[in-house]
């Protein structure tokens, strides 16, 4: 089996603009190939794996991955999958963010010995000449076209700005430029940036008339269709300092029992054989699997000896044992105390379990608050000093979320 035929047996291929072409090419190493990241945060996350773990695939087979860091794409702003306009970052903000983006990429991909490119979108995107890019570049592009591309549909309905139009010819013109520079003939990415892709393949073969093919991936959803790798604290990110190593064990140890088996093929690289045996378990064993997974995804960010704690804590909290040292801490002192309590309601906000007061009595009025195994079942409920004679208590939300508390 080539790696073409492993990407479509994991269920990772969604499009593609030439099968045959792009079939040879991957699977005799002869793939340059591109995917694109903006750096919208100080942190690459889950939305971002299953692009990396393709990086991977790609590169173990012989193909060579050109990452691109968008910090001129980045001064735009992706309007795809978007309803309202992104926040627009400042270029300090962009270069930091770029620059924790390399960190992270660096434990990932070979960029060893030529192995792999990292290049950055601004080196050519914020020099270009405004009336040179229409000239030039403007009439390949059919605007009838363009507002019929899906990553425009959404922004459509409250009114796309005409700086958020231009993202599609920004990341086309990227293609065009990689193509020049370092003879890249693929582009590869979510499903959702389709339209943009074709945007590239085509630009390429009206400027230069060379042929260059695109693929996409499919996007992680879960089995109701929404997108993985959010929890109620927000993103789960590759960065141990904003999403701990047992957070993010923990994230991948509860996904849902029909979950389990997509997340191992598309996100894991244990062999096919191997996940299709597992794809027969039920009952208790998905809990089995379900540790494989989480301790798979946690070794390949975060290394084996983390991965390792986070497993530890995790089955010592579930068998009821008492190893809380990769827990995630909130730290309290004195002064939040009153008369000697602090409101559980109050504890809960300081540790970030809930977004609001009202959450927090309805989460209580269900059943779901526990500190230190005993349910709580009044909203005014104060935790006393007392509680904390052994240096710490455990706050349990719901079946899964565990988190300590010092003093």
């Amino acid at each position: 089996m080539g790696v073409y035929e492993e990407l479509v047996a994991r269920g990772l291929i969604a499009q593609v603009t030439d099968e045959k072409e792009i079939r040879d090419l991957v699977n005799n190493g002869k793939a340059v190939f591109y995917i694109g990241f903006d750096p919208t945060a100080d942190s690459l996350h889950v939305g971002h794996f299953m692009a990396l773990c393709l990086m991977k695939r790609l590169q173990l087979a012989g193909n060579k991955p050109i990452a691109l860091i968008g910090g001129g794409t980045a001064m735009i702003g992706d309007p795809s999958g978007r309803t309202d306009m992104r926040q627009m970052m400042t270029k300090e903000t962009i270069e930091h963010n770029c620059d924790c983006f390399k960190k992270q990429m660096a434990k990932f991909i070979d960029f060893s010995d030529d192995k792999a490119m990292m290049v950055n979108n601004a080196d050519w995107l914020l020099d270009l000449n405004y009336v040179e890019l229409l000239r030039e570049v403007g009439a390949c592009f059919s605007v009838n076209n363009m507002l019929r591309a899906e990553c425009y549909k959404q922004r459509m309905e409250k009114g796309l700005s005409f700086l958020e139009f231009n993202y599609m010819i920004m990341q086309s013109y990227d293609f065009y430029a990689l193509y020049q520079k370092y003879g890249c003939n693929m582009q590869f990415g979510g499903d959702d940036q389709w339209s943009n892709m074709l945007g590239g393949t085509e630009l390429i073969r009206r400027k230069l008339g060379k042929d260059a093919y695109a693929m996409t991936i499919n996007l992680l959803l879960n089995s109701e269709g929404k997108k993985m790798g959010k929890t109620q604290k927000g993103a789960v990110w590759l960065d141990a300092n904003k999403t701990t190593p047992f957070e993010f064990y923990q994230y991948w140890r509860n996904v849902d029992d029909a979950d389990v088996v997509k997340c191992l093929k598309m996100l894991t690289f244990l062999p096919l054989e191997q996940i299709e045996e597992m794809a027969k378990w039920e009952g208790s064993e998905l809990n089995k699997a379900k540790e494989i997974l989480a301790y798979e995804l946690t070794k390949m960010i975060h290394g084996e000896d983390e991965a390792n704690k986070a497993q530890e804590g995790a089955r010592a909290l579930f068998g009821g044992g008492a190893n809380t040292d990769n827990m995630p801490t909130t730290e309290i002192t004195d002064s939040d105390f009153t008369d000697g309590g602090i409101a559980v309601l109050d504890l809960l906000l300081k540790c970030k379990l809930i977004s609001s007061k009202g959450e927090g009595k309805r989460l209580i009025q269900q059943g779901g608050i526990s500190v230190d195994d005993q349910k709580i079942t009044d909203m005014f409920h104060n935790v006393t000093k007392d509680a904390f004679e052994k240096g710490h208590v455990i706050i349990k939300k719901g079946k899964k979320v565990f988190h300590k508390v010092t003093l």
